[in-house]
């Protein structure tokens, strides 16, 4: 077996490749092969040592990545669900930088025929993350006006389509000229390009009432006017804090302790009055929901199954890169998603 592990965290050097003897799986596991493992935002705060599950609930030395693709390679005692062979994709709290990955047999689930196994590999986190905060917090009515921040990135993306699903009016936002047919295509009904136009002057011109929810993965740099542009009744709902960790893949940790001191506190009598609210998610913490995790990658799979989901653009590096792909990732250049690619 293949891996990346970071034994303390640290700049992108950190990234270290490790190699073992496969593993094998125990009562009610399935080790699978992997064909592709995602990268997502969370994998650098991960290796930056800021990723809270990460520090709670394993630890250091880890290894990264929460989503794989591949075929089953051996079945644990119990396991009826899966065989050898079986093409699927899993589910991970942490371990997915690896050729192979051992699971419970529950975080798996078959790789529909409309996706590849690169496709594949790359929806778990960012289309559970947008389902989980769309259908389980937010529970939209048709007509809704939304605002959804880094709309060229994977969960802007797929709230973009599961925002076209609810029959909302969604305007997405971008940070450069070359993400706004992206956005178009993931169902965005306008797009603010807010290299080119003030952010905020905009969306009062696209929605002067407000919007019914905003959805911020910024932080600091937007979620106070976020608030601000709610409608009555509007919900903000906050998942990452991106506009706080920096693009060169080092801490400034003077920079970090100003921007969470000028994060805004909500004023709970003031939400009383103004009937908005704030709502926030983070996958890792809902092991506990695993069920309802099931139901929802299972919502989102025949979706894609039938053509009214379809997966991001996917840029691969090989795993031994995998440094490489998280400096692309957090450079802010990207369209859609990233894969590692352990053969």
């Amino acid at each position: 077996m293949n891996r990346i592990v970071i034994r303390k965290p640290g700049d992108y050097s950190v990234l270290e490749w490790a190699s073992g003897p496969d593993p094998s799986p125990g009562p009610g596991e399935v080790v699978i092969r992997t064909r592709a493992c995602g990268v997502n935002y969370a994998d650098g705060i991960i290796r930056m040592g800021l990723y809270a599950s990460a520090r709670k609930l394993h630890g250091y030395p880890i290894t990264p990545g929460f989503e794989v693709a591949g075929t089953i390679e051996s079945v644990g005692q119990g396991v009826q669900s899966w065989c050898p062979g079986d093409e699927v994709i899993g589910l991970t709290l942490f371990n997915g930088y690896a050729s192979h990955v051992t699971l419970p047999a529950e975080g798996v689930f078959a790789r529909p025929t409309a996706l590849d196994f690169i496709q594949a590999a790359t929806v778990p986190t960012v289309f559970l993350t947008a389902w989980w905060m769309v259908h389980r917090q937010l529970h939209p009515e048709p007509g809704e006006t939304w605002l959804v921040h880094s709309a060229a990135g994977g969960v802007g993306s797929a709230l973009l389509q599961l925002g076209r699903l609810c029959q909302a009016r969604v305007i997405g936002v971008v940070g450069a000229s070359h993400k706004i047919d992206h956005a178009r295509s993931m169902g965005a009904d306008a797009v603010i390009d807010k290299s080119r136009e003030p952010l905020w002057a905009a969306a009062k011109r696209l929605a002067p009432e407000g919007f019914h929810a905003v959805f911020d993965a910024n932080g600091v740099s937007t979620l106070k006017q976020s608030f601000e542009h709610l409608a009555p009744t509007g919900r903000l709902m906050v998942y990452g804090f991106a506009s706080m960790l920096p693009r060169t893949g080092r801490l400034n940790w003077l920079r970090l302790a100003r921007d969470w001191l000028r994060t805004p506190r909500f004023n709970p009598m003031q939400m009383t009055q103004s009937n908005r609210s704030v709502l926030a998610a983070n996958l890792s913490f809902l092991q506990s929901h695993a069920p309802t995790m099931q139901t929802g990658m299972h919502w989102l799979l025949e979706r894609f199954e039938r053509g009214d989901l379809v997966p991001l653009p996917v840029e691969t590096f090989p795993l031994a890169r995998a440094a490489e792909a998280q400096r692309r990732l957090e450079s802010g250049r990207t369209l859609g998603k990233l894969a590692l690619l352990p053969d």
